[in-house]
């Protein structure tokens, strides 16, 4: 039994092993260090240095967008979990996160810009939860937040900003 077995062992609601076009087995991914096996309801990933985690619904979409464990987001770190404020849900991934919400849907958020959101509180900041992906050059880059922005250049790092909002 492999790791990714037993993780759908725990999460049968998953549903059963799906055929997405690379069968319904479990398979290595592409980058060799890891393997996944996709599901009615969502898709489970492992790696070594990660162990096996779920990724479904929006979340596994943007995921998928940004190219699953090969791109920047790596590997999942955690399953999907529900955010303290009962509003919205996440993912935490070796290179960044995805939130969710029904009202912003599901949005990125990595490097200094994550680390600042992060030790502002999360979503329980006053930013409350990203409404963007991370956007910009490689100097100068940005994220919009329901509340304002954060924004990251090479010369002032990370810095928060709130919204005015306009009559």
């Amino acid at each position: 039994m492999t790791a990714i077995d037993e993780k759908w062992a725990q999460i049968q609601w998953i549903g059963a092993p799906f055929d997405a076009g690379a069968g319904s087995n479990e398979g290595p991914n592409p980058d060799g260090r890891g393997t996944s096996r996709d599901f009615v309801h969502g898709s489970i990933y492992w790696s070594s240095e990660t162990g096996a985690h779920e990724v479904h619904g929006d979340i596994r979409l943007k995921y998928a967008q940004l190219r699953g464990s090969g791109g920047f987001l790596g590997y999942p770190l955690t399953d999907e979990l529900g955010c303290p404020d009962g509003k919205g849900r996440f993912n935490h991934f070796q290179g960044g996160s995805i939130y969710w919400t029904p009202s912003t849907g599901a949005h990125e958020v990595h490097g200094a810009i994550r680390d600042l959101w992060a030790s502002m509180g999360w979503e329980n900041s006053f930013l409350g939860y990203p409404a963007t992906d991370e956007i910009g050059t490689g100097d100068s880059r940005s994220s919009r937040f329901q509340h304002g922005h954060i924004s990251w250049s090479a010369a002032k790092g990370a810095e928060a900003h709130r919204s005015t909002l306009i009559d």
